[in-house]
């Protein structure tokens, strides 16, 4: 006999684990702060190499400018501004991704702990009809 209820829960669950539950199931695999510490890692290696490559782009724009006062300038000065916006620009980026995943984080969990009660739902509904055909089998 099939039950509504039960049919209704196990779509859900499909519809579920085919959209979103996989990225929820690979985040809630982490503890909180390893899953935050491995994106944390991930976003100061993209903030590194953006940074390398937008100063690349800035000075192949303006070459040979570049090259006229490359003997003018202070190196170590200039060295240190921008030492100073790199490390300006990849605290920003790093506190932003923080943000972000912590709050991916929160609600990956929020839904797995949603999913999981589904389960047992599901599973407190079977063991409900299990209960009530016992009678019939053993007569």
């Amino acid at each position: 006999m099939l039950n509504e209820e039960r049919i209704r829960l196990m779509t859900k669950m499909a519809a579920y684990e085919e959209n979103e539950g996989k990225r929820n199931m690979a985040i809630g695999h982490y503890f909180r702060s390893d899953y935050i510490s491995l994106q944390m890692m991930k976003s100061v290696i993209s903030a590194t190499l953006t940074f390398a490559i937008v100063l690349g782009i800035l000075i192949f724009y303006d070459f040979e400018a570049v090259m006229k006062e490359v003997y003018q300038i202070d190196l170590m000065e200039t060295g240190r501004k921008l030492l100073l916006i790199y490390v300006i620009f990849t605290g920003i980026y790093t506190l932003i991704s923080y943000l972000v995943y912590s709050y991916r984080y929160s609600r990956a969990k929020k839904s797995l702990k949603k999913y999981y009660s589904h389960l047992q739902t599901l599973s407190d509904l079977y063991e409900d009809d299990s209960r009530r055909q016992e009678p019939f089998l053993r007569g």
